[in-house]
């Protein structure tokens, strides 16, 4: 593989994976924010209130190093990916540009008046004001995964005489079914991220018996939210973006399994080794006929293995796309399990008693980050080695004129760049925990 295109796609996949860290959080607590406003209004409980306005700053921060790191991504398009963009900007420019106008404005204007704007809006104007940040975090958020899923199901488009392609139906890109599916899975994962975080924080606050108070309305939202994002993480949304990667990506679901060899009745690895050299699994730990099951709800139907396709139009890397998956699918369900009993305790009363559940949800804050990730690189990954899915080759899609060296130094910058950004960052967080979820100091007229 040429060194230039290893050194691109290095440095896109890192800033992509560092950038994120943030989005998946804000758009997680838009919902939630909007929940606790919602239910501070019509109980009249204050408390609620606080919080909201604690997971607002907690918000504000997140949005800004999110905003700081997704600037330079997209510049590389243009200095590190002109093929591709000279190929394909006739339809990725149009979300990826509504993106940045409409979104991404309404949800930092918004932003503002919720922050600073509480007492000129008053109850009801808070409120909506929390609903229009989260339209525009979950507005931008669709933008972006639809033209990912372009990416991935290229549809509505058509191919000009200078071997570009165009927009053919506006409707049709934002109606793309793998968008669809694509969005609600990405969108409930980001909310899972929201849900574990303030569980996290509550727990933390209950354990070390500061803003215990709130710490235990923490724990309630963040357990019953949590819950019921990762079941809708597994089912319909991740059911169903399985099922479309079964039908349009088929060998893209043989080497995330390692199926090496089509047949009927092909069971469902839980854990095991993939083996390039003899196109084999080790020490594999399945379940008879479940993966024929799952993917089409038949025990003995065939699914096709990596035996059924040329090897060019293999990922480029089954092993570590095998284990991004697994790793995704194997948290997603920890965090379940933890939810669950997590849920039973609460609906007792007895989860801010039980030290060991409350250890257990603050230890699993780095979990949905991590399941996030690993599922970002099953999706990317498993397009590969399509930078368009069946239209354009990865390799095809850099700037020729983009030495190795070039993107080396700049990548190394980058990781210079964001250790400092995550200093800063975890200090701005630790303060605001520290600070806690406190009443406002009331204002004083002279």
């Amino acid at each position: 593989m040429d060194s230039a295109l290893v050194v691109d796609r290095l440095q896109f996949a890192f800033t992509i994976t560092y950038h994120y860290l943030f989005p998946q959080l804000t758009m997680g607590l838009a919902l939630l924010i909007l929940v606790l406003k919602t239910v501070a209004i019509r109980t009249g409980d204050d408390r609620y209130n606080d919080s909201a306005r604690f997971w607002a700053r907690i918000f504000g921060i997140n949005f800004v190093f999110g905003v700081v790191t997704g600037i330079p991504m997209e510049f590389q398009f243009g200095t590190n990916w002109a093929a591709f963009s000279r190929y394909a900007g006739g339809v990725i420019g149009q979300t990826l540009a509504m993106e940045g106008m409409f979104a991404f404005f309404l949800e930092s204007a918004f932003l503002g008046l919720f922050l600073f704007g509480e007492r000129r809006l008053g109850p009801r104007g808070h409120w909506v004001a929390a609903f229009l940040v989260f339209l525009g975090s979950w507005l931008s958020g669709y933008f972006i995964v639809v033209t990912d899923a372009w990416m991935q199901h290229p549809v509505a488009h058509q191919v000009m005489p200078d071997g570009s392609v165009q927009l053919s139906s506006f409707a049709a890109l934002l109606g793309n079914p793998w968008g669809l599916w694509q969005y609600a899975h990405t969108m409930s994962g980001a909310a899972i991220t929201g849900s574990v975080v303030m569980a996290s924080v509550g727990a933390f606050y209950v354990l070390s018996g500061r803003a215990a108070e709130h710490g235990r309305l923490f724990l309630k939202v963040g357990v019953i939210a949590g819950l019921a994002f990762s079941i809708l993480q597994l089912f319909p949304t991740g059911d169903r973006q399985g099922k479309m990667v079964a039908e349009y990506q088929p060998v893209t679901l043989a080497a995330m399994e390692a199926v090496f060899t089509t047949g009927p009745g092909v069971p469902l690895v839980i854990i095991g080794q993939p083996n390039m050299s003899d196109r084999s699994m080790d020490n594999a730990i399945s379940v008879p006929n479940m993966l024929s099951f799952l993917t089409y709800r038949r025990w003995d139907a065939t699914v096709q293995g990596l035996d059924a396709f040329p090897t060019d139009t293999w990922p480029d890397n089954v092993p570590l796309l095998y284990y991004a998956y697994h790793i995704m699918v194997g948290l997603g369900t920890i965090m379940i399990a933890i939810l669950v009993v997590s849920t039973l305790l609460l609906l007792r009363g007895k989860l801010a008693t039980s030290r060991w559940m409350l250890w257990m949800l603050m230890l699993m804050l780095p979990f949905p980050y991590i399941a996030n990730t690993a599922g970002w690189l099953t999706a990317e990954i498993g397009r590969q080695p399509w930078l368009v899915y069946g239209l354009m080759r990865t390799s095809n899609g850099i700037s020729p004129e983009v030495s190795a060296g070039n993107g080396l130094f700049t990548l190394l910058g980058f990781m210079g760049m964001y250790t400092i950004l995550t200093i800063l960052f975890l200090f701005l967080i630790y303060r605001e925990i520290e600070h806690g979820p406190a009443k406002p100091a009331p204002s004083v007229a002279y």
